[in-house]
């Protein structure tokens, strides 16, 4: 798993069009509760699908595109057709059973002493199982224009460490699942019921320990607490009963004294479980890492019984996805520069990129014009901001040099096999990079996404061609929709610069303070207001979200979306704007940005989502926001003492 920061717009779509008059619920007042005025129809006429734990306006641009990625994978020649070709021949997959493991499985039961399961690790890093601990390479916080190597926490099969540590019923039960889904993949593999059992156990035990030296969400958001750059011997006097010096030399990474230890209490933990846990026991767990890693990949007893817990106890799904999607998904997870290439020829052009470029440069003008007026910044910080903003690299649909996997082997017949080579070119790329310059013009996400993402580190924003596709985002759309939907997309990733993370960064990307105290204070204060009244919010009935947990997002979609106003209202030129379908240009605005977020979710997803996801739910995307905008009230005659007027609104940006 690559250890980077990067904030994401997480799943969204753009809906382009004019509003979309047939999602609206006219029974309810916009002023009472204006995300079910915006989508009420739209969620009453659009259930969940059974293969899905939550359906919005987002997948019907995913399915639009995962049916074009299909039409590409299903005509091609070469690697992306024999990849997915062999993803799709399941007969094959059956086949050969689990005798795609026994390599694996072989050298983890060859393991002759603690310090030799290094070796083992190194093997089963390089194929995609995440094991005990994550290693990778990444820029240097305090540096940004050189790439160091990273440690950081790792090795659990639940979510999150609460998942361990918490004691109320829902954790417990979730446990309780848990456990009985490792025991049956452990019987998938060939082991007797008792024993399966006992080795289920065995992994709790190991899991729990590594969590409770895992540090939390909150915590990880603020990047001072993942940032410890420590020499190699003292990684080593952390943990010294795993041989790092045969791990780093058989990951063949180049040479380095110094790397970012994530988190340090977490490797002393591990020391604890290395001393106290017999070499028998770490044997059972690096079985259960493999097979739980390479279920997508391993016989349908194997895929449905991962689906089983992950899929339908998690998130509430009810049916698995078609194979032909879960096919798709991991082409463009292994694969994505090759697949990504072929899509932009089928689906994007200039016109495309120039067309989000002109939005971009009417977003940041507005976040220029807001930074300068702003009367609670001081002129020094001020200054600085505004270095930082105009040194924000636009990346627009897709990236200028596409990657080379000629030297990646994919056959035909052989699905396991080539994930686990495919997976290891990628590690060894990145593991390259250690010592090394920035690549700057690199994309952590593929083309074909739909999403878009601020990378402070890079400071940069990026949009791949899979969200700017028609008719979500089109030059033909009623320009009030358009801004109110992309627009406040822009702007939700030019204020991640300056949410509570990205502010921290400079204009090169550099872990430093750029705020005057008396400034820091402030911003502070105001960010505390947001965090307090998106924690007030609940799902699935008592379930209350973290507003800490969330607050990034949060921040930037409220910034985000009084950008594109302000960039509105200044291509209108002081003109009020002609109605169209009845509403306003400002009107348009709100319900355009409104309507991206029409969704229905299972009890299961937004538990799992408040626990572990730094987005609010749609509901509170649109009211959250909106409830502390005067221009919303203005827009729509709403008075003090409704619900969409707050009594004491938050605003930072």
């Amino acid at each position: 798993m690559r250890f980077v920061i990067v904030t994401a717009f997480s799943l969204l779509a753009l809906s382009a069009q004019s509003v979309d008059s047939g999602a609206l619920d006219r029974s309810v007042s916009p002023c009472q509760n204006f995300y079910q005025f915006a989508c009420g129809t739209w969620m009453a006429h659009n259930p969940i699908p059974p293969d899905r734990s939550r359906w919005g306006r987002f997948d019907e641009l995913q399915e639009q595109n995962s049916a074009i990625l299909r039409d590409i994978l299903e005509k091609a020649t070469g690697q992306l057709g024999d990849f997915y070709a062999a993803c799709m021949d399941t007969a094959t997959i059956q086949r050969k059973g689990t005798t795609v493991l026994k390599p694996e499985l072989d050298r983890i039961a060859a393991i002759a002493d603690k310090m030799s399961i290094a070796g083992e690790l190194v093997q089963l890093h390089r194929i995609g199982v995440p094991a005990l601990f994550n290693f990778d390479s990444g820029q240097d916080f305090k540096n940004s224009s050189q790439m160091i190597a990273e440690v950081d926490q790792g090795g659990l099969g639940l979510p999150d460490r609460d998942y361990y540590l918490k004691t109320d019923a829902r954790s417990v039960d979730i446990r309780t699942k848990y456990q009985a889904h490792v025991e049956k993949m452990f019987q998938l593999l060939g082991d007797s019921p008792e024993r399966a059992k006992d080795n289920a156990a065995t992994v709790m035990q190991i899991e729990t320990g590594l969590a409770k030296g895992s540090l939390e969400r909150v915590a990880r958001r603020d990047p001072v607490n993942i940032y410890h750059k420590m020499t190699v011997k003292e990684l080593i006097s952390l943990n010294p009963d795993f041989n790092w010096t045969r791990y780093f030399a058989e990951m063949q990474t180049p040479q380095f004294d110094q790397l970012n230890i994530a988190v340090p209490t977490f490797f002393r933990q591990l020391e604890e479980q290395l001393v106290l846990t017999s070499l028998d026991r770490w044997k059972i767990y690096l079985r259960w890492h493999l097979v739980h890693a390479k279920a997508p990949v391993l016989p349908d007893a194997f895929v449905e019984e991962n689906f089983n817990f992950y899929g339908r106890t998690l998130t509430g799904a009810k049916e698995l996805r078609p194979r032909w999607k879960r096919c798709v998904q991991m082409a463009d997870e292994q694969l994505g520069d090759a697949l990504g290439k072929a899509y932009v020829e089928r689906t994007f052009g200039a016109e495309g990129k120039d067309r989000t470029l002109r939005m971009v440069q009417a977003i940041e003008k507005a976040m220029g014009e807001e930074i300068q007026q702003l009367d609670w910044m001081t002129p020094e910080t001020k200054k600085q901001a505004l270095v930082k903003l105009h040194a924000v690299t636009n990346k627009i649909g897709y990236p200028d040099k596409w990657r080379d996997y000629s030297s990646v082997k994919i056959e035909r017949d052989d699905a396991y096999a080539n994930v686990a080579r495919a997976t290891e070119f990628e590690v060894h790329r990145q593991v390259a990079k250690i010592g090394k310059p920035t690549d700057r013009e690199e994309w952590e996400m593929t083309t074909p996404t739909v999403n878009a993402y601020y990378q402070p580190l890079l400071n940069s924003i990026n949009f791949p061609a899979g969200i700017l596709q028609p008719p979500f985002f089109d030059k033909r759309a009623d320009e009030a929709t358009n801004f109110g939907a992309a627009g406040a997309v822009v702007g939700h990733e030019l204020t991640h610069g300056f949410d509570d993370m990205g502010s921290q960064f400079d204009e090169k990307g550099d872990l430093r303070n750029w705020w005057t105290p008396a400034d820091a204070k402030e911003f502070a204060k105001r960010e505390q207001c947001i965090a307090d009244e998106y924690s007030a919010f609940t799902v699935a009935g008592d379930v209350h979200l973290n507003g800490k947990l969330t607050l990034g997002e949060n921040t930037a979609d409220n910034g985000g979306v009084r950008l594109a106003l302000m960039a509105l209202l200044g291509n209108l030129a002081g003109s009020a704007g002609q109605k169209i379908d009845g509403f306003t240009p400002e009107q348009r605005l709100f319900l355009g940005f409104a309507q991206i977020w029409c969704e229905n979710t299972t009890e299961e997803a937004l538990r799992l989502r408040a626990a572990t996801d730094p987005h609010s739910p749609g509901k509170y995307r649109v009211n959250g926001v909106l409830q502390n905008m005067p221009e919303f009230g203005k827009a729509f005659s709403c008075q003090a003492g409704q619900p969409m007027v707050s009594k004491q609104p938050c605003r930072v940006w």
